[in-house]
């Protein structure tokens, strides 16, 4: 049986069920093509269960602390059973969500994997769509005028570190979790595994990290990475970096054991468990790219600013292309993608105009480069700081460490990045993100009053920093 669509999209993650979206808005007659469930990566084993559990640790931990607010409490506990049933809860609600919108939208959902062909009977073009139904019915055949390949990544592993499941996992088998472990290794410093150490020692769970780079998040501003380091260790995390881990010394007996070359020699950790978070690999295989000419480098399938491959009716979006991994990024993507395929005429995106986040305690966010990346760049910088300690409302949520950062071009006055540490930052670094897109100065932002008292005082008073004109500093 074949079906004709203007458009057919592999892939139903963020990426994927919005291009759909897009697509159904422009008048498209869209499908798509999804083995799991809708919402992929970030929905199911990403973005909201770990923010859930996220949340479920903070309230854990403030709970725990309650007694500097004036509320006394006594024997604190949690039930983990009940935490992970709240996150299903939450990943349920917005499934049924996702469902809604695609019925909404009348975009056809195919269940199984979806294979792209080489030319034939049915197109001189490589592009037909065969999918292996998860109902084990036959095959079956979508005609599409273009496609989107949206198939998402996996967390990505070590060689020799092999998976098990039990001892040696990785975030998607820490999201299933019935029972925390007394101890864990985390292999990798980076925004994931960062967000997991943080969840799990306030969990109270001993936890270590091992970073082979010489600091924790390594892709942020190397002074967010010092305040992190300062505040992790103030959890109780142990913190390794400069370290390479042996995978070739896992022993798993009762728990695992492992050796890394640190700065000052061969060191072995001891945990219950091994949690390996070194980023994340593209899901390219078994999709039928070699019956295209669509080109994959490094991993990642290559496209052009509009997001088509070298099949100029294929297109590719998401952690499939690599770049900023992140489910508002793909979501983006697939927008400018369908806007292209549509004949719309869109903008490409600007990455440096891309909000990130980390959702550990305390959160970070940026956006922007950094302070040494504008230095390299050859920029003459300024900078203006600004410490929550001298936020009222910082004070009053009990949270007053880290502070808000502005990179600022000192010839041109321009914003180069604002990077942030601290409560509730999350929320806060799109004002900065509006102010890089509208090409915003310091002294704008300083003019945009900042209603008192709220955190976001911090990023008016980091503005006025950068030419030393700090009110409360």
């Amino acid at each position: 049986m074949t079906q004709e669509y203007d458009l057919v999209i592999l892939g139903g993650g963020t990426g994927g069920y919005v291009a759909a979206i897009r697509a159904s808005q422009l008048g498209l007659k869209t499908a798509i093509v999804e083995k799991g469930k809708l919402g992929g990566t970030c929905l199911h084993k990403g973005c909201i269960p770990s923010k859930a559990l996220l949340r479920s640790a903070e309230v854990y931990a403030t709970t725990k602390n309650s007694e500097e607010f004036g509320v006394i409490t006594s024997d604190v506990s949690f039930n983990f059973g009940k935490v992970q049933d709240r996150k299903n809860k939450i990943v349920d609600q917005l499934h049924k969500g996702v469902l809604h919108l695609m019925k909404q939208g009348k975009i056809d959902i195919y269940e199984g994997l979806g294979r792209i062909l080489g030319p034939s009977i049915f197109s001189p073009m490589p592009g037909t769509i065969s999918v292996e139904m998860n109902n084990g019915q036959e095959n079956e055949m979508l005609l599409p005028k273009n496609v989107v390949v949206a198939t998402g990544s996996r967390p990505r592993t070590l060689p020799g570190l092999e998976l098990d499941g039990e001892f040696v996992i990785t975030s998607d088998e820490a999201l299933e979790l019935e029972t925390l472990p007394s101890s864990i290794i985390i292999v990798g410093g980076g925004v994931i595994g960062i967000e997991w150490a943080s969840m799990l020692s306030d969990f109270g769970v001993e936890v270590t990290v091992i970073e082979y780079a010489d600091r924790i998040i390594p892709t942020e501003d190397k002074d967010i990475s010092k305040e992190m380091q300062r505040l992790m260790k103030k959890k109780g995390i142990k913190l390794v970096t400069g370290a390479k881990v042996l995978p070739e010394t896992l022993i798993k007996s009762e728990g695992v054991t492992i050796s890394a070359e640190t700065k000052s020699g061969l060191k072995e950790f001891k945990a219950e468990k091994l949690l390996v978070s070194v980023g994340r690999q593209a899901n390219v295989e078994g999709i039928g790219l070699e019956n295209t000419e669509i080109q994959v480098e490094k991993g990642f399938i290559l496209t052009n600013e509009f997001f088509q491959t070298k099949e100029s009716h294929i297109y590719a979006i998401g952690d499939v292309i690599g770049g900023l991994q992140l489910a508002h990024v793909a979501s983006h993507e697939g927008i400018i993608a369908v806007e292209h395929i549509a004949g719309q005429d869109p903008s490409p995106l600007d990455y440096n105009l891309v909000s990130k986040c980390i959702y550990s305690n305390p959160e970070v966010s940026s956006v922007g480069i950094t302070e040494e990346i504008a230095i390299e760049k050859g920029h003459k910088v300024k900078v203006g700081k600004f410490s929550f300690r001298a936020i009222g409302k910082a004070l009053v949520f009990g949270e007053s460490d880290g502070f808000v950062k502005i990179v600022a071009d000192e010839e041109t006055n321009d914003i180069l990045g604002v990077h942030m540490i601290g409560p509730h930052v999350t929320d806060m670094i799109s004002e900065a993100g509006l102010a890089m897109v509208l090409n915003a100065t310091p002294w704008e932002i300083a003019h945009t009053i900042h209603p008192h008292p709220t955190l976001s005082e911090a990023i008016g008073e980091a503005a006025l920093a950068v030419d030393g004109k700090a009110i409360h500093s």
